[in-house]
């Protein structure tokens, strides 16, 4: 490893956790719910608000929808559409969630070699949650960070800014993990070197999601976290 690597960044959804299904489930019920208020027919399946905003926070995905179906919210609303759509998720997350195969070997072997930190654009309430239930909580500690505490969403870069900014490194000293284009655009704008995972997708779909990744800046992809190790050292 050519590079002084000391902090590992990792986003969580479908990174470090089995989210994004059970998430989506609990999300897509929410956002129908909206649009049927709103006077809009169009009604998502879970696969295809999956398909579409994969890597969004339900802010950004709200508003884009409001945009699109050129309808507004009332004082609040917003808020607490947001607030109800983190209560359900963290409701079905806590019945659902699993950690991605073999991540929490893996992330136990680098405690102690790495800083290790949680970097995602899910409100910081659910990643906690998650954290907790697929046993990844003492991994991390406090050192979580939610785009959502800075009105963001990736692929803004701020949030992994911030992250830095707080634990007081620079792009020279770390690493990110993400899975999916929004997040890798969010790391590489910040100017981190990125890593592409995508071993919680089905076998069929990670050669192109491989390829999505690398496009959006990934210096290297792995399918397996056993392969983590192999990607690190090539850096």
């Amino acid at each position: 490893m050519a590079k002084k690597i000391t902090h590992v960044l990792f986003d969580y959804d479908n990174t470090l956790g089995m989210t994004e299904l059970p998430a989506f489930t609990a999300c897509c019920t929410v956002v129908n719910k909206l649009l049927a208020s709103k006077g809009v027919s169009m009604q998502f399946t879970v696969e295809s608000l999956m398909a579409r905003f994969v890597g969004y926070s339900f802010r950004r995905m709200a508003t884009e929808l409001a945009t699109e179906h050129k309808f507004t919210f009332a004082d609040g609303e917003l808020d607490m559409l947001v607030a109800d759509e983190v209560d359900a998720v963290v409701a079905r997350l806590a019945v659902d969630i699993q950690a991605t195969p073999g991540a929490n070997a893996l992330v136990a072997s680098l405690v102690g070699r790495f800083n290790l930190s949680v970097v995602s654009s899910s409100a910081l309430r659910r990643v906690k949650a998650c954290l907790k239930g697929a046993g990844q909580d003492a991994f991390f500690g406090e050192q979580v960070f939610s785009a959502a505490c800075y009105n963001s969403s990736k692929p803004d870069p701020k949030v992994y800014i911030e992250a830095m900014k707080a634990l007081g490194i620079t792009v020279d000293d770390c690493v990110a993990i993400e899975d999916s284009k929004t997040g890798t655009l969010a790391a590489v704008g910040a100017g981190i070197t990125t890593i592409g995972y995508t071993g919680a997708y089905p076998e069929h779909e990670r050669e192109e999601l491989a390829k999505v990744l690398l496009a959006a800046g990934c210096v290297s992809v792995f399918h397996d976290w056993s392969e983590f190790e192999a990607a690190l050292a090539a850096l």
